[in-house]
């Protein structure tokens, strides 16, 4: 099943999006909205939005968002070959989880072991960078970050993310984002219809989305770090090991009813589902790696 590139192909469909709307310059490219219509997080398009700022085809304004800079009709032709690129992306994944690759390769290395153009991997390795678990080093080499390779560390993280999670909800800092509830509940009940035929990038995404927003309504940076790090850390280990959709149903109604509960102001009890929610998808998922 091909995967949802997270920057070229929505840079693309942001671009697309324009055109069919006949957009003229100035006119205003809200984030949410595209990420509602795009089905994606809104992370990712506001990474696709800043790549097209330094293109010169949209502009920012402080506080007010992203604006196009020039008529629809004027924007180049965008290089989206999203099926070669995701071909690219799984082997290196698949090489990086099985130990293939050294910490730090040039462009060039790269280039010679997966026998594709500079442009393409280009866009592969930003891609990947925006996932967190890889970085450009000065000049035209790449390393690559940590990440998840055994079964006790999978585990250790679940049972850390358990336990800051739990604790977030009980902060007195702690305060509902009305938006992010809202476009949460969405997602989830999205997630509910279509799980069956997702990407495993899109589940993923739709899960640490979550996550990570109840962290950032904690209002306490240490823990919103602590998460997206582990976060980025076990993506790799999480694609290799969900090919089993049954649980989706049931972890999608779970963070529902969590929504629930918080927004009921029964905290303990949130946070106590919180903590066995974790707690138990971790140890199935554990089970599941060699």
């Amino acid at each position: 099943m091909a995967r949802v590139s997270l920057s070229p192909q929505i840079i693309a469909r942001i671009v697309d999006h324009a055109r069919a709307q006949n957009m003229q310059a100035g006119q205003h490219l809200p984030a949410q909205l595209l990420a509602d219509s795009f089905k994606v997080s809104r992370q990712p398009i506001v990474s696709a939005l800043k790549k097209l700022e330094d293109m010169g085809i949209v502009q920012s304004a402080p506080n007010r968002g992203y604006f196009l800079a020039c008529n629809a009709d004027d924007i180049p032709e965008m290089d989206a070959d999203a099926a070669g690129d995701d071909e690219v992306y799984d082997r290196i994944a698949a090489d990086r989880m099985a130990g293939r690759l050294p910490d730090r390769l040039s462009e060039n290395e790269l280039m010679r072991l997966y026998g594709v153009a500079r442009g393409r991997l280009s866009r592969v390795l930003h891609q990947i960078a925006d996932e967190g678990w890889i970085e450009r080093l000065p000049g035209n080499g790449w390393e690559f970050r940590e990440i998840l390779t055994s079964r006790k560390a999978y585990s250790d993280a679940y049972q850390f993310r358990a336990a800051i999670e739990m604790q977030a909800l009980l902060l007195p800092s702690f305060r509902i984002d009305e938006e992010g509830f809202a476009a949460a509940r969405r997602h989830q009940q999205e997630l509910l219809q279509s799980y069956e035929s997702e990407s495993r990038q899109k589940v993923f995404g739709t899960n640490i989305e979550f996550h990570e927003m109840l962290m950032t309504c904690a209002n306490n940076d240490f823990f919103l770090d602590a998460v997206r790090r582990i976060n980025r850390v076990r993506r790799l280990m999480e694609y290799s090991i969900t090919h089993d959709r049954t649980r989706l149903p049931q972890q999608c109604r779970e963070h529902l009813q969590i929504l629930d509960l918080i927004e009921e102001r029964d905290m303990q009890a949130a946070a106590t589902f919180l903590f066995h929610h974790i707690r138990e998808a971790g140890n199935i998922k554990a089970a599941l790696i060699a």
